[in-house]
This record gives C-alpha cells, sequence and structure tokens, in this order.
C-alpha cells in the first residue's frame, strides 16, 4: 500500500485534515500512515468492512500486549473494564447489561428536560459576544448525563475537566505531562462514581446508576470496578463527542446561513464534520479485505472522517447538504461496538439546535472559528459568537 508522512499536530491538518484524506485515498483503500506506524481504511467501503469483520476487534491480543507502567496504572485500571476496549463474551455481557438501562424509551423520556435546559441556558446568554463551547455546547451532554446517571449536576465542572483529561491520553500531541493529569482525573473520578454507587446501592433512586447495579445478565450484575468504569465511560463518551459535534454542526450551520433543523440536517452535521476521525482495530486471523492481506497481531485505523467524505459513497463529499442520500455514515462506528449512546446524541443535537436557532434567529459568528489539537478527536477551541 502507498505510505504517507502526515503529522496529526501539524497545524495545517488540525484546522482541515480532508484535504489530506482525500490525496490518501486516491491510492487505495488503504495506505500506510508513517506517523503512526499502521494502517489505514481510508474508502467508505474499506471502514465499514473492518468496522463489522469478527477477525477483528479492539483486544489487543495477548501475546502482543504491553507492560502498562505503575505510574499510568490508575488510568488503564479503568479502562480494563470498559466494553469500549472488550471483545465477547465480557463485551457482550457488559453492553447487554448497560442496553437494558440506556433503552429507547429511557432517552425519549429526556426531551422535556433537554428542552428545558437549553431554554434555561440561552435565557442566561450575554448581550456581548461569548462563546457559544462554554455557555451551550459544553453543558448541554454534561449536565444531561449527569442527569440521566443520577449524579449532581452542579459537579459539571468537575466532570468536564475529569473528562477532557482523560481523554487526552487518546490524542496525538500526548505528553508526560497530560499523563499526569489523566492519572489525577482518574483516581478523582473513580472516588467520585464509587461513592455514588455505594449510596446507590443503600438507596436506589430512578437514575441510570441504579438501574445498573440491579441489571442481570445470565444471572451476572456488575461489579463495583465495572459499574465505575461504565459510568466513566457513559459520562466521558456521552459529553466529549456531542460537544464537538454540536460546536462543528453550529459553525456549519452559520458559515451557511442555515437555520432549518431536521432529523435529515442533523444526520448531515453527523457526518460532514464528526468528532471522532480514528478508531483502531487490532487483527486477530489473517484476513483479506478490498485486495489487501492482513496478519493476526495488524492493527488498522479506521478513518472515520475520511470514510464520511468519500466521494464513491456521497457525491460532492464536501458540500454540505441535508437533502444528500447515501449509506449510514460511519461517525458513530459499526458492528458491535456501535456507540450505545447514538439515539440520546441525535435527540440532543436535534433538540439544541431547534431550540438555539429558534430562541436565536440572529445568531452570528463574530470571530473565525479554530479546530483544538485533539486528534483524534476534531473539534473547536471555542465559537464566538453573538445574538444580535
Amino acid at each position: 500500500m502507498q505510505r504517507y508522512e502526515q503529522s496529526p499536530t501539524d497545524p495545517a491538518f488540525v484546522q482541515n485534515p480532508y484535504p489530506f484524506y482525500n490525496r490518501a485515498r486516491g491510492s487505495g483503500d488503504f495506505f500506510w500512515w508513517e506517523d503512526y506506524a499502521m494502517a489505514c481504511a481510508v474508502s467508505h467501503k474499506a471502514v465499514h468492512a473492518v468496522l463489522r469483520d469478527r477477525r477483528m476487534g479492539r483486544e489487543c491480543p495477548p501475546e502482543l500486549a504491553p507492560t502498562i507502567p505503575d505510574a499510568l496504572r490508575p488510568f488503564y485500571d479503568i479502562e480494563a473494564h470498559s466494553m469500549l476496549e472488550l471483545e465477547p463474551p465480557r463485551h457482550t455481557r457488559l453492553r447487554g447489561l448497560v442496553l437494558r438501562a440506556f433503552t429507547s424509551r429511557t432517552i425519549a423520556a429526556l426531551a422535556p428536560t433537554i428542552t428545558q435546559l437549553c431554554h434555561d441556558l440561552i435565557d442566561d446568554f450575554p448581550a456581548e459576544p461569548f462563546d457559544l463551547l462554554t455557555a451551550y455546547a459544553q453543558p448541554v451532554p454534561v449536565i444531561t448525563i449527569a442527569r440521566l446517571l443520577g449524579v449532581p449536576e452542579e459537579r459539571a465542572d468537575d466532570l468536564l475537566r475529569w473528562s477532557n483529561a482523560m481523554v487526552a491520553m487518546y490524542q496525538a500531541r500526548r505528553t508526560s505531562e497530560i499523563e499526569a493529569a489523566a492519572i489525577a482525573a482518574s483516581a478523582d473520578f473513580a472516588d467520585f462514581m464509587r461513592s455514588y454507587i455505594s449510596e446507590r446501592r443503600k438507596t436506589p433512586r430512578d437514575d441510570l446508576i441504579s438501574t445498573l447495579i440491579a441489571a442481570e445478565e445470565g444471572g451476572e450484575k456488575l461489579s463495583t470496578d465495572e459499574l465505575i468504569t461504565t459510568c466513566i465511560l457513559l459520562l466521558n463518551a456521552g459529553h466529549e463527542a456531542t460537544v464537538h459535534t454540536l460546536g462543528n454542526g453550529t459553525k456549519t450551520l452559520l458559515e451557511r446561513n442555515i437555520r432549518d433543523i431536521s432529523d435529515a440536517s442533523v444526520e448531515e452535521i453527523i457526518r460532514h464534520d464528526p468528532p471522532l476521525h480514528m478508531f483502531t482495530r487490532w487483527v486477530y486471523e489473517d484476513v483479506e479485505i478490498c485486495g489487501q492481506t492482513f496478519r493476526r497481531g495488524d492493527q488498522i485505523a479506521c478513518l472515520l472522517g475520511a470514510a464520511n467524505r468519500d466521494p464513491v459513497a456521497y457525491p460532492d463529499p464536501d458540500a454540505f447538504n441535508p437533502a444528500r442520500k447515501g449509506p449510514q455514515n460511519t461517525s458513530f462506528g459499526g458492528g458491535i461496538h456501535f456507540c450505545v449512546g447514538a439515539p440520546l446524541a441525535r435527540l440532543e443535537l436535534k433538540i439544541a439546535l431547534e431550540v438555539l436557532f429558534d430562541r436565536c434567529p440572529d445568531l452570528a459568528l463574530t470571530a473565525p472559528p479554530e479546530y483544538g489539537d485533539v486528534y483524534h478527536f476534531h473539534g473547536l477551541t471555542r465559537l464566538m459568537v453573538s445574538t444580535r
């Protein structure tokens, strides 16, 4: 396969990775990304196939598992119970228990409170230009998932700080300072969740923590460590992607003077500029995909942002077109690791955008938006706007 060099922290790439994706895709379904020393699926067809092929998965083959330094154990001890990083049978059990608590009825019932939250936040918008990310895009998903789980929304700032510190471990800019912050956040986050889990074991309430405690799969319940990790995963994944998508999507709509919000426009926002651009998979047995052979122990990066801009799947892919037809976008992943929170994310995005543009018809950008150095995530540093 063709080999390419491209620093994921290069400022030009951070602001717009899509030209690089287009160049790499021009040489085939896969290319070798020198900076990651990894094969990358770059076409929609290849990404779709790799995400769903059960000869691959998220867990590292045992013979290749790295030794975790003691200093990093607080972070990786939490990761060890994450269904995002596991394969069957543990993944099946954990996901089944979460889905029993995370039902479509539970999600749909959140609509009125999400709507009211959006109105309350807009009531506090200042008259002068302000950052829409901190005033709106961040609190909507953070407070929503906090309420759903049953932890105090007054701790939203702590939840956001811990989550940002932990997810930075997946970013290309990772440093020893980022690692230290993630370790501290992991310990604080785990202690915080442990206290609420202990409380709910004694006094259950009508919240997701209590439901997860009570849920059983094949006679088995979640252990305390599994509960802690699952709650942290839901909080981290439950807001990180939605914050970026809401920010990226609002930017896109304002730049194009689009105010009509529909299911189709929300789906196009999710496709056009997604919050997560890379999702990796380990190869468990020799396999051929799209004419490319892989061996056990190989790792493949699925470039979700590139797949969503593949002209074979989406004609004129760089255009934002709410009326677009085409295959399911890859932003929520696929296969057994398809995002469990996708229905909640779609609901939050639609309500937040509908209320925002209904209440603020004159919303406008006051400064050019810039993306943050957070690859393999893709989101803005701030979104300065005015309402008049």
